[in-house]
């Protein structure tokens, strides 16, 4: 693209550090910049260190571009952080992580009596129990999102979320509003911020932030979502039928719908992306089994010698102990990997080709739910580089296998600040 060609930004805050990229209008990732958190602050739950690892990423990345050329910014967070504040910002209390469970069972209570079944707003570490649990200090102006707060220090506004990441708050994203049934619960209500559509622009650069960057005073700052969405995002499945499979220590599908799927009994609920539906669930099997009887050297030196193309004839379902989440819903489910083959690498591929088939059991499981057939599948994590795993599971799924364009959180989080300046008209 020409030099004058407009770009935006996409910032990835996690649980171990903060990332940033650069996009042009073609979706090409042009520079990028990374953070540790543990560079700023040796506790993952201080708000300043997130802001200083954000802060850093950022310029990292703005040093290998022209700052003036961005158009738009937009921000991901992890799913069910949150904090309350003041009107300016300031953090009221330590933020209550992701997986920090709030044990109150009174608030618990409160939620079940009140939620409906399918609402992703059940469990100890909801949004909307840490909403419960955080209300009642003195002063507080809202109880908002990790990406929340952080897309606050560029508008100077502490009041706006994006629909994915208030679903676990109890946000209903099919009448698109905040249910009655909240304030049931005893929620204060006044203290939720407002919603808009992840990708939708949501404000204009402070003053402020555009100085302390270098950025143009118009550069329009999008609604976000969460990282899990930003990281289905980043792989470029953008069609109902598009599956994301993440081989990592457990083994996550995402389907993208054209209809929501909730399905409570195993944890399956859906986000809203644009028009369609994010639907996707998380099982026990994964790396974890794998790296239980062998080191990744040897299933390196095995996996050269696998030959893809043909069964053990062994019925496998790999887990490293009793209980599965999805696609079975089962929490005394055993494992099932006898008889176990003398020679280890027959062993290993009677494990790849287990995984492989609950793989294809939970799209199976999705579609049984009500999303369209799957259509192809995309894969991140570290098992996506076994190229003889890749080829057993593509023969059990059946459908092509596409490259991920991207595993970083923040490129998904880049392409919804594209879309973003687009219906702003900056790009």
């Amino acid at each position: 693209m020409s030099e004058e060609g407009g770009l935006v930004l996409g910032i990835d805050i996690g649980t171990s550090g903060a990332r940033a990229v650069a996009m042009d209008s073609a979706g090409e990732i042009v520079a990028s910049g990374a953070a540790k958190l543990a560079a700023f602050s040796p506790d993952h739950r201080d708000p300043l260190g997130w802001w200083k690892a954000v802060h850093a990423a950022l310029l990292e990345t703005l040093a290998a571009i022209d700052p003036a050329r961005v158009r738009a910014i937009s921000i991901d967070g992890t799913s069910g952080t949150m904090l309350p504040v003041t009107a300016d910002g300031a953090p009221l209390a330590t933020p209550l992580m992701y997986n920090d469970p709030v044990a109150d069972p009174a608030i618990l209570d409160r939620i079940t009596a009140q939620a409906p079944k399918e609402s992703a707003a059940h469990g100890t570490t909801s949004g909307l129990a840490k909403l419960l649990a955080f209300q009642a200090l003195p002063s507080v102006f809202r109880v908002i999102h990790q990406a929340d707060w952080l897309a606050g220090h560029f508008t100077g506004l502490y009041d706006i979320t994006d629909e994915n990441n208030a679903l676990k708050t109890g946000y209903d994203p099919l009448s698109r509003r905040w249910p009655d049934w909240l304030a049931r619960t005893g929620a204060r209500t006044e203290l939720l911020p407002d919603v808009l559509p992840a990708g939708a622009p949501a404000a204009t650069i402070s003053p402020a932030a555009a100085e302390a960057f270098g950025l143009p005073g118009d550069t329009v700052v999008v609604a976000g979502t969460t990282d899990g969405c930003a990281s289905f995002l980043a792989t470029g499945a953008d069609r109902p039928g598009d599956g994301v499979s993440a081989l990592g220590t457990t083994l996550t599908v995402k389907m993208l719908s054209d209809r929501p799927l909730f399905a409570p009994d195993y944890g399956l609920y859906s986000h809203r992306i644009g028009d369609m539906w994010l639907a996707g669930g998380a099982s026990n099997t994964g790396g974890a089994v794998l790296a239980a009887h062998f080191s990744a050297e040897r299933i390196a030196e095995l996996s050269a010698a696998i030959d893809p193309n043909t069964e053990t004839g062994l019925d496998f379902y790999p887990l490293t102990k009793a209980g599965e989440r999805f696609p079975i819903a089962d929490p005394e489910l055993m494992p099932r990997m006898t008889p176990r083959p003398a020679d280890d690498g027959e062993f290993l591929k009677a494990i790849f080709e287990g995984i492989a088939g609950v793989e294809a059991l939970a799209y199976e499981r999705l579609v049984s739910l009500g999303s369209p057939p799957l259509r192809s599948v995309r894969t991140v994590g570290g098992g996506a580089r076994n190229t003889a795993w890749a080829a057993i599971r593509e023969r059990k799924l059946g459908v092509p296998f596409l490259p991920a364009l991207s595993e970083a959180a923040a490129a998904g989080t880049a392409r919804l600040a594209l879309s973003g300046a687009r219906k702003a008209g900056v790009l």
